[in-house]
């Protein structure tokens, strides 16, 4: 038999230097000729021309030295950068068996489930695994489908579920449809300040599940109305269709409860979380829900089954991060007191530009007057230490997803440099 090392073109080892060693410049060279030159425009803009390379706790290290606070990273950092308790666990589960045979039983994915339903109340009893919160919305309305017999869905006006084709359907936006027409799923988008929509819907046409983000992150951080949302649950129970709160980006105590739809009393047959579920390591997402909703997986457990779906190491992550995040409950809320008084004082000195601010525990946005004031805020943050996300689909307003890590002292930190960006964006805060 040849030896597998001469196989192997010369050039293999040779053409992608190491991570180590790889340059900033090389990196913009890479993404530009290997995915976008566009993303390569935007990571240089924002990294002044370093890129990141190193990260801890709240902070993030860039390839020329400086150090800057995530309050950003799309709400998957809630417990900062490689939180030791989050690393152990994986790594444990690296040297013991990281993937799964998908042949025989996996004891991993079982705690998890386990340990993810008791976390919840044991009220929702199911789970199923997926990698990011798009596999968990398309799963969920996939069983609300089938368990019902029913094809049409129920979104809100504002909401954002994901850009694969089905999740998508059920995003509003439509700037992240441009260019596919047609649509996997038959949704329609009602209004979130109605709380007879849904009523009104399935007077129409039968429904099988209304979905919900009790807080819209894409759109701003948006509270959704607890009693709308209340008589939505009521009335799509009353006519056999399912209630999902999709908690991908506010559950998890990002807005303070483990749950926000539970939290409020909402009767919900399912609860979608992801983003930090795995600790900020490892990706990972879940459906936790009812057994009404869960039955086509119980009777065909392959009905829907992905390869890393219950991924040994993702779900050695679910433990450690639950106990992480618990163990800083507390501390987050006062966090999220902090913010919101630095937010109304900023709101004070500063009307030209900021135009308001809304939002729950550890998930703010923060509404500037023209897109313009916003963009400048944005890179005025990036240039004096903080990252912050964009809200995609809404261009006056920016987000704070700041870590349960963080310290008060790093929170005034931000505030500061809030104030500086928010001074620096007055000349474009004015319409026209």
């Amino acid at each position: 038999m040849a030896d597998p090392s001469t196989t192997v073109p010369p050039t293999a080892t040779t053409t992608v230097p190491p991570t180590a060693t790889t340059t900033a410049a090389e990196v913009f060279d890479q993404l530009r000729r290997h995915q976008s030159p566009k993303l390569a425009l935007t990571g240089k803009f924002a990294g002044q021309g370093a890129v990141e390379a190193s990260a801890l706790g709240s902070r993030v290290t860039l390839s020329d030295g400086r150090a800057a606070l995530d309050f950003g990273s799309y709400a998957v950092a809630l417990l900062g950068h490689r939180h030791p308790g989050v690393v152990a666990a994986v790594a444990r589960q690296l040297e013991v068996m990281p993937t799964s045979t998908r042949s025989l039983a996996n004891p991993v994915a079982a705690r998890a489930a386990a340990l993810l339903s008791a976390y919840l109340g044991d009220r929702l009893p199911k789970v199923y695994f997926g990698l990011n919160g798009a596999d968990a919305v398309e799963v969920s309305v996939k069983l609300a489908r089938l368990a019902t017999g029913r094809d049409r869905v129920l979104a809100v006006t504002g909401g954002y579920h994901g850009k694969t084709l089905g999740a998508l359907s059920l995003t509003h936006s439509p700037l992240f449809r441009a260019g596919l027409r047609g649509a996997v799923v038959d949704v329609v988008h009602i209004d979130p300040q109605d709380p007879y929509a849904v009523r009104a819907q399935l007077a129409a046409a039968p429904v099988a599940a209304v979905v919900f983000e009790p807080v819209q992150g894409e759109n701003g951080a948006a509270p959704l109305p607890t009693d709308v949302l209340r008589q939505w649950c009521e009335d799509a129970h009353a006519h056999g269709a399912f209630a999902i709160a999709d908690e991908i980006q506010c559950g998890l105590r990002r807005c303070g409860e483990r749950s926000v739809a539970l939290a409020d009393g909402l009767p919900v047959d399912a609860v979608l979380v992801g983003k930090p579920l795995g600790g900020g390591v490892v990706p990972l997402s879940a459906v936790v829900c009812t057994e009404e909703l869960y039955a086509p997986l119980a009777q065909d457990p392959f009905l829907h089954s992905a390869t890393f779906g219950g991924h040994p190491l993702s779900c050695a992550a679910l433990p450690a991060a639950l106990e992480a995040v618990e163990e800083l409950a507390e501390h987050g809320a006062k966090l999220s007191a902090r913010l919101a008084d630095g937010l109304r004082d900023l709101g004070e000195r500063h009307p030209r530009v900021m135009a308001g601010h809304h939002g729950r525990g550890l998930l703010w946005g923060i509404d500037f007057t023209t897109p313009a004031a916003a963009g400048e805020a944005v890179v005025s943050l990036a240039n004096n230490g903080l990252l912050v996300s964009p809200c995609l689909g809404r261009p006056t307003t920016v987000r704070l997803l700041p870590p349960l890590v963080t310290t008060e002292a790093e929170l005034d930190e931000a505030l500061d440099i809030l104030d500086t960006a928010l001074a620096a964006a007055a000349p474009a805060g004015l319409p026209g």
